[in-house]
């Protein structure tokens, strides 16, 4: 039997204390509003460390506000590992907007879990709000061709309301277009938003060079 590197640190996260593993998830679930991953990577000794995923490229295994799963951190990304790819292209060729921006946000919003759920209510791969699922014309928001159509839709409305600045773009997807105009058009001061708009970027920048 082929043990692999996810194999061998799920194994070593379960031989830690019980009181440590339930420590992990409550700091995550006592974290703020901003989403919280943390990555496990095993090294040489059977140590196992714990890491910001921001920070971490050989992460094996993920734990976050959506749950545990095998990480692909470490891995290129290309367009034909990403999934999803023909959801995104169509609701991309619909909406003119950048395919790989679509996964940016996919990425950092949900990471590409179909069946995310957040605290707040947000669903699905774009994470939409049931509002703004029921304005969109959403029925399932845990349809990939629903959410991400309707996610692209409402982006790109967004770009034309802050005439295609990008980062008040993503600014409104995150904190909602009101709060984004109440602050005078910039990106609202609010620590979930501020760290939203770079990630979704950086993610954006790795993505569109596979293209």
């Amino acid at each position: 039997m082929v043990v692999t590197a996810i194999d061998q640190t799920l194994i070593m996260f379960l031989k830690l204390p019980a009181s440590f593993i339930i420590a992990i998830w409550v700091w995550l679930s006592l974290m703020p509003e901003s989403r919280a991953d943390i990555c496990l990577h095993a090294e040489a000794g059977e140590e196992v460390y714990i890491s910001n995923t921001e920070e971490q490229v050989s992460c094996a295994l993920l734990l976050s506000e959506h749950g545990t799963a095998a990480s692909n951190h470490g891995k290129k990304t290309t367009p034909d590992r990403l999934p999803y790819m023909q959801v995104v292209a169509r609701a991309a060729e619909k909406t003119s907007i950048d395919p790989a921006l679509l996964h940016a946000v996919i990425q950092i919003e949900s990471g590409h879990n179909a069946q995310a759920l957040s605290r707040r209510g947000a669903q699905g791969l774009m994470q939409l709000m049931p509002a703004t699922a029921r304005q969109l014309g959403v029925n399932n928001m845990h349809d990939p061709a629903q959410n991400v159509m309707a996610g692209a839709r409402y982006l790109s409305q967004l770009q034309r309301d802050f005439n295609g600045d990008i980062h008040l773009a993503l600014a409104a997807y995150n904190a909602g277009p009101a709060a984004v105009k109440r602050h005078g058009n910039i990106i609202p001061p609010y620590a979930e938003t501020q760290a939203y708009v770079p990630r979704v970027l950086q993610a954006y920048q790795r993505i569109s060079g596979t293209y």
